[in-house]
């Protein structure tokens, strides 16, 4: 089986409204459930070995995708920007879940590379926390060095929603990821902040404009931790070749996303979507950055995967597809987790 270093997933979102529910998510995740995607058995059946897990602050409103028109078309508003306070509360309140897992055995934390590899060997699922989307975090940053020192080591500046550090692509289809403007004067000093630290900074949500401000300013790899193909699903959410030959020139990452909307030619959220639509457009990604620079980006628990899949369990499903597509075991290896850890030491300074 191929040990996977997944580079996005929704997880503690999902125990953390469990929390609020009053149920009991540690006990889930370590046991079992049938809820969501990822749960500690069902990643070992599949191979998920680890990954960077989202502190996301949810809007107070249920976000849906809006009904696509009679040619297939829709814009979802971009939702209002959150309230600071409020978003921090969450945030701890996720933060919190992350290290009672590690308490209770269920995950460990991992700040390097190093602490990575050794979890995966050892069988205990590997995660690094991210935060997507920075509502959490104050224009002076102070909040960026308390969560970094309770083991934040990668973030997105940006959720599909505009803050106080910058602006986010719409959930549209077809669009160009050029919705808006970039990064704010806060969003470049968190950027820095973030090159100074060792937190790796992630593109998946942030507007074209973003990116290439992203792409003056770091010093670090350009990572987009579950993006697609825009070429062959023209959502915003996905990569130009002129991004993504920026990510190539400087050795950075892409993660295959799972979302069926970004996948699928006609941008539709249906779960009856083929593995070849995953492998369609891995082969693109790989033709237009290289095979370094391509891994898996899966967004479970945060998006409509196809049904071939269907939860963490199924991960192999798709490895499988690739062997057979023709990729041999050193491709997969760097596509399963070894670009993950390269570009990751690159951002942590190691």
């Amino acid at each position: 089986m191929d040990m996977v270093f997944d580079g996005h997933n929704d997880v503690l979102l999902r125990l953390w409204r469990e929390r609020q529910e009053g149920g009991n998510p540690l006990q889930d995740f370590i046991k079992g459930t049938s809820a969501g995607h990822i749960d500690a058995p069902r990643a070992k059946r599949g191979g998920l070995a680890g990954g960077l897990c989202a502190i996301y602050i949810p809007s107070p409103h249920d976000f849906s995708l809006k009904e696509p028109d009679a040619d297939g078309h829709y814009t979802t508003p971009l939702d209002p920007p959150l309230d600071r306070h409020s978003s921090l509360d969450i945030a701890l309140g996720m933060a919190a879940l992350a290290h009672q897992l590690e308490q209770a055995g269920g995950w460990r934390l991992c700040r390097s590379t190093a602490e990575i590899r050794a979890a995966m060997a050892e069988g205990v699922f590997a995660a690094v926390l991210h935060m997507e989307g920075c509502e959490a975090i104050d224009a002076d940053l102070d909040a960026l060095d308390v969560f970094y020192a309770a083991g934040l080591r990668s973030l997105g500046p940006v959720w599909s929603r505009n803050n106080i550090f910058g602006h986010g692509v719409p959930f549209a289809y077809p669009s160009s990821p050029d919705t808006g403007p970039g990064l704010t004067d806060a969003g470049a000093a968190l950027v820095k902040a973030c090159n100074r630290l060792g937190i790796l900074i992630d593109l998946a949500h942030i507007t074209e404009k973003g990116f290439w401000d992203v792409a003056r300013i770091s010093d670090q790899p350009l990572i987009a931790s579950h993006s697609n193909v825009h070429a062959l699903t023209p959502v915003a959410r996905n990569l130009t070749d002129h991004q993504l030959d920026a990510i190539r020139e400087s050795r950075g990452l892409v993660g295959l996303n799972y979302a069926v909307t970004m996948l699928r030619a006609d941008g539709r959220d249906n779960p009856d979507t083929p593995l070849s639509d995953m492998v369609r457009h891995l082969d693109r990604l790989v033709e237009r950055v290289g095979i370094d620079c391509v891994a898996l980006g899966s967004d479970f628990d945060g998006a409509t995967i196809p049904n071939a899949i269907a939860d963490a369990a199924g991960n192999q499903r798709l490895i499988s597809a690739l062997r057979d597509h023709g990729y041999d075991q050193d491709a997969l290896d760097k596509i399963c987790r070894e670009n993950w850890l390269r570009v990751l030491a690159s951002a942590w300074h190691e």
